[in-house]
């Protein structure tokens, strides 16, 4: 067994099985995105108000990655920090009006050993999908609310690989550890199902409830993976029945703009339902200049239609002249609001724009 095959199931405290077939794409013949659909979807998720920073790092910290859900009456927000060149560590914090944060505390620490020892980025999962009238709520699942993490052994920024594990808690909004689930990591680059375009480390993911078992299974996954050679990042999925063990779906995958340069980026994908299209949020990456937020649009979660009019965000403001990217969106009493991760003259931050002019008192 490879070294790093090994490394994975021993730290993981997995035992070696047969990783299921991938599940193959179906032959049907694909039914695409009209472009008048794509471009009333744009006209309803532009947000060309940036309203600025809204959460900064102190001291020798980077912060990164936002995800933003409504538990009882107030807001709360997964995001990123990155301290002293060590690793990631996800944080909580909370908020009144989805404008002004408070950081609450850390949520996935390190854990000093194991497969993610210095690395846990996190992502909401079972997160409520509908764009109108949506709860903005986390769902359950075996009486527990879950989040994916990347997960990785190494210390510094993003170091390869890196992997998908899980955690859950019984209280998503309690300043304290989620409990990481003993089959962790639940997809990683070394299983012998592994696809061309997750060769060399798995990225951002993405967990969703679809109730019409479109795919075949109630949980949705998806994620980006980055391949050899150039480094480029493409998004590709996987399929559940009981969140805890993934089967992944298509031979490649669904999202890539390698086409555009070898080395482009399309990764951190979120998904809502608007309508009968699903619309993906993801960000691009140099195959246009810098770093930006665009979408795509499918009827049948495997076809996408990519968008190729404006960037949803893009880089326009000192604070994020370098890259406005890594897109969480959500609508709430007909205001859109987009946060991002912002690199600038600020560092790497937290950003928002909307749809909607909230006054220059909400930029600080």
């Amino acid at each position: 067994m490879p070294a790093v095959i090994a490394g994975f199931l021993v730290m993981s405290g997995a035992v070696a099985d047969e990783r299921p077939d991938v599940i193959p794409f179906p032959d049907s013949r694909p039914r695409f995105v009209p472009q008048e659909r794509m471009q009333a979807i744009y006209d309803e998720v532009r947000t060309p108000y940036k309203v600025g920073v809204i959460l900064e790092g102190r001291e020798g910290e980077l912060l990164d990655s936002p995800a933003v859900f409504r538990h009882g009456d107030r807001w709360y927000m997964v995001y990123v920090s990155f301290k002293d060149d060590i690793g990631y560590e996800a944080e909580l914090a909370v908020s009144d009006d989805l404008v002004a944060w408070e950081r609450l505390g850390i949520i996935l620490p390190f854990s000093k050993e194991g497969w993610d020892a210095w690395q846990t980025n996190p992502s909401l999962a079972l997160y409520d999908t509908r764009w109108e009238d949506s709860s903005h709520a986390l769902g359950t699942h075996e009486g527990k609310y879950w989040l994916s993490y990347i997960g990785g052994a190494g210390q510094g920024y993003e170091p390869d690989p890196l992997a998908i594990g899980l955690a859950t808690t019984d209280d998503p909004i309690a300043v304290r550890p989620w409990d990481r689930l003993p089959e962790n990591p639940v997809l990683h680059r070394d299983q012998p199902d592994n696809r061309d375009f997750e060769y060399r480390t798995l990225y951002k993911s993405f967990i969703f409830r679809d109730e019409d078992e479109t795919l075949g299974a109630p949980f949705v996954m998806y994620y980006n993976g980055k391949a050899a050679m150039y480094g480029q990042e493409a998004i590709g999925m996987a399929v559940s029945h009981d969140m805890r063990h993934w089967t992944r779906y298509g031979n490649g995958p669904v999202i890539s703009n390698v086409g555009q340069a070898p080395w482009a980026i399309s990764g951190d994908p979120q998904i809502v339902k608007m309508g009968d299209v699903w619309v993906m949020f993801y960000f691009g990456a140099f195959w246009n200049p810098g770093a930006f937020d665009t979408f795509a649009a499918s009827y049948d979660l495997v076809h996408w239609t990519k968008w190729d009019g404006p960037h949803l965000i893009e880089p326009s403001e000192p604070f994020d002249e370098t890259f406005a990217h890594k897109p969480w969106v959500i609508k709430h009493d007909g205001v859109v609001y987009h946060y991002y991760c912002a690199v600038g003259d600020r560092g790497r931050v937290i950003a928002l724009a909307t749809s909607k002019d909230l006054g220059a008192a909400a930029a600080e």
